[in-house]
């Protein structure tokens, strides 16, 4: 009988190894990037920015730091990871180059974030053309949920302030796209401000919502057909004028808050006049009321403006705040949509909490913390953060089907980009060998094949 030595396997540990390829499932996103165009886009965009003998692309510098990001990296150092495996991330820069680049780039200032982002609208347009069924937009609209972040801050960083939550950081402003219960959401907006910056600032909200608008299709950048959705941080008289301003005709479904004015009116509100909620599958949701106030309370607000509210028994061990009623908790949002229930309006504002996934995820790409010190440099890293997030989103929209589309970041970093694989070259070409033992190794082939099969962009 052998005496057991521990719970785990020993294995001897050595160096030396040479055909194992580590983050081998990165080559997911690297054909990403091949199948939609990026790499082109981006380095016709930033050669303004190269050197006459440069030896790296600025662009593909750029890319490789969002590809490092995508992967789990929080900080420029970490495009060290791709430069250990040449053979499927290519040549990538030094360190010293790559913060030279961020450096020329923070220098431009307004024009460098212009034009990355003129690249990443351009990519988007043709990946929702890839993608068909599976686009944001297939049904007809596109839904852009805007919302503010917390980011802290370890040092004393340039515009660094005291937020509204007394932490110590910054308050940027992010627009996502939501793709809807089958996907996840890809980011179209980020304005970085100091972190006491307001929540309510209309300037702000209207700034983050013509960046967002910018990075849509053009057929989307007015009309009904596109929805702006935001929190009670949205809910001034500006930026709802803004949204409703002739010949914008923008679509809107903004979070306000309970006023004393308002709470009397849903006190007045008679038991007849309201409705249950629904959950998304149609059934009734317990213990929740919806009502629409009347015009009265509309004074100075744009005109088709409508005013509905919610009242729900609160979740066990919640707080009554004074402008609840009877026990229950009040909501309320604006919207201008006319011919559509008010029970759908309400569920269709409530999925506004999938931007809360999408800063979860954002904080889990990059957003943790602004790695630099000056705000311009750290604009580029908000950029950068975004094209990271592009390609967790386009990735899964293009490649994988069922509930592998909607993992998160985490999960796909988990289970696809960590797998190793084993560099094999036979007949003049290269291949990856994925382990047939890893349980996601089906994921990753069948993925790789659907980006195969997509036509070179042209």
């Amino acid at each position: 009988m052998k005496k057991r030595i521990g719970s785990y396997p020993r294995v001897r540990v050595e160096g030396g190894g040479r055909t194992v390829v580590s983050q081998a499932g990165g080559v997911l996103l690297v054909e990403t990037i091949r199948k939609t165009g990026l790499d082109q886009v981006i380095s016709a965009a930033l050669t303004p920015w190269r050197k006459p003998r440069a030896v790296h692309d600025p662009g593909k510098i750029l890319l490789d730091v969002a590809l490092a990001v995508a992967l789990g990296g929080d900080c420029l150092a970490d495009v060290g990871m791709l430069r250990a495996e040449p053979a499927v991330f290519g040549a990538v820069a030094s360190d010293p180059t790559v913060s030279r680049l961020v450096d020329t780039l923070a220098l431009a200032g307004p024009k460098a974030l212009s034009v990355i982002r003129a690249a990443r609208a351009q990519v988007r347009e043709y990946v929702w053309q890839l993608a068909g069924a599976a686009a944001p937009d297939a049904g007809g609209q596109v839904i852009v949920d805007i919302d503010g972040v917390l980011v802290l801050a370890h040092s004393e960083k340039q515009d660094a302030a005291a937020t509204w939550k007394k932490t110590f950081g910054h308050h940027p402003l992010m627009g996502f796209v939501d793709h809807g219960s089958g996907g996840s959401g890809e980011p179209v907006a980020g304005l970085l401000r100091p972190g006491n910056a307001g929540s309510n600032t209309a300037a702000d909200h209207i700034e983050t919502a013509e960046l967002a608008l910018a990075q849509l299709p053009k057929k989307y950048r007015r009309g009904r057909q596109t929805l702006i959705r935001t929190d009670s941080g949205g809910g001034t008289h500006e930026f709802v004028a803004w949204l409703a301003k002739r010949g914008r005709w923008l679509s809107y479904s903004v979070g306000m808050t309970i006023t004393d004015a308002i709470h009397q009116a849903v006190l007045q509100v008679p038991s007849s006049a309201w409705t249950v909620a629904v959950e998304p599958g149609g059934e009734i949701r317990d213990g929740a009321w919806v009502a629409e106030l009347d015009s009265d309370r509309l004074t100075g607000w744009p005109k088709g403006m409508r005013l509905i509210v919610r009242k729900e028994r609160p979740h066990p061990g919640a707080q009554l705040r004074l402008t609840d009623a009877d026990g229950l908790r009040l909501t309320c949002f604006a919207t201008n949509t006319t011919s559509t229930p008010i029970a759908q309006l309400e569920l269709r504002h409530r999925r506004r909490a999938r931007a809360e996934d999408r800063i979860r995820n954002a904080r889990a790409t990059g957003l943790r913390n602004l790695p630099l010190h000056d705000t311009a440099q750290n604009r580029i890293w908000l950029e950068i953060v975004q094209l990271a997030l592009d390609l967790l989103a386009w990735m899964p929209m293009l490649a994988l089907t069922g509930k592998a589309r909607r993992w998160e970041p985490r999960r796909l970093r988990l289970r696809l980009f960590s797998a190793a694989a084993q560099f094999v070259t036979t007949g003049r070409r290269r291949h990856l060998r994925f382990a047939a033992h890893w349980p996601w190794t089906d994921v990753v082939t069948s993925a790789i094949q659907r980006l195969d099969a997509l036509p070179n962009p042209g």
